[in-house]
């Protein structure tokens, strides 16, 4: 058997490839160990431990494809670590990389490319075919993460408080998240998450697009993004392409912004799994 994992900090994949090829999926509590603690890492991975206990007697090996984030140099140690204990009866290969690479592989499969995520946060690499040749640090929802879901969040709400957008708008938005304009403030710069926050309101950007105000500002962060992150790559010759939420709902607008900024579109994908089973040389058919 072989598991391939693909862990966010809010939810993660996983598909069990059993040894007569079928695929079972499976869904768990995210999983970042810059941010929790191994008990709680631990808790999210039990599901999935039962899971390869109750088809013991089908595995004859198991190897364990974990991509994830906050896998960086002390993370994938720490994942490491907890993985070789949970699964420790079926003495598995562990393979730990980050859910950067894990975009990569999914997007250019053994192809040069640029590779992006765009969700709650955003982040991007140069792919050469089989590792990252070159990362522009994201630097966080604070002083980057431009495109993302926080970003836009960000960018709209600073319009919407600042009365450049319409009254009915900000009625709806009140309306929706039903906190008053002091609860706002409150909940960004008081409460834990502000990023999960401000990236919430990326439906209701989406709502919205046909404000020109508002897909201008969407428009000028995606190409903030690919100025910033991209283009110091210095590849124009190569694809450019995208997992994530928000890359996939925002898709038309973010074309529109790589082909602006003269750079060349590739594919996006809302999960990287199909991808990543793909690499790992798991057939469609079977999933």
């Amino acid at each position: 058997m072989i598991i391939i994992a693909d862990c966010g900090g809010t939810k993660s994949d996983w598909a069990l490839v059993c040894d007569d090829r079928t695929v079972v999926r499976m869904q768990t509590g995210g999983i970042n160990p810059i941010h929790q603690s191994e008990d709680d890492i631990v808790k999210q991975l039990d599901a999935v431990a039962q899971e390869v206990t109750r088809r013991r007697a089908v595995v004859s090996t198991l190897d364990i494809y974990f991509y994830g984030a906050g896998c960086n140099a002390v993370g994938t140690g720490i994942v490491s670590a907890i993985l070789a204990r949970v699964f420790a009866p079926f003495a598995p290969g562990l393979h730990v990389w980050s859910d950067l690479l894990g975009a990569a592989r999914s997007l250019c499969q053994h192809a040069e490319g640029i590779a992006c995520i765009l969700g709650t946060g955003s982040n991007s690499c140069l792919y050469d075919g089989e590792s990252i040749a070159a990362n522009t640090p994201p630097l966080g929802y604070i002083l980057g993460d431009e495109g993302s879901g926080a970003d836009l969040g960000k960018h709209f709400l600073h319009d919407l408080l600042k009365g450049q957008l319409p009254e009915q708008l900000r009625d709806e938005f009140y309306s929706s998240c039903q906190l008053s304009y002091p609860q706002v403030i409150q909940r960004i710069y008081q409460q834990p998450r502000a990023n999960s926050f401000l990236a919430s309101l990326a439906p209701l950007i989406h709502r919205h697009l046909d404000n020109q105000h508002v897909y201008d500002m969407v428009l000028e962060r995606f190409r903030s993004f690919v100025r910033y992150n991209l283009k110091p790559y210095r590849r124009p010759d190569l694809p450019v392409s995208f997992v994530g939420s928000v890359a996939y709902y925002f898709r038309d607008l973010l074309a529109e912004a790589i082909e602006r900024e003269g750079l060349k579109m590739g594919t996006v994908a809302r999960t990287p799994m199909a991808g990543l089973l793909a690499y790992h040389g798991v057939d469609a058919a079977d999933v």
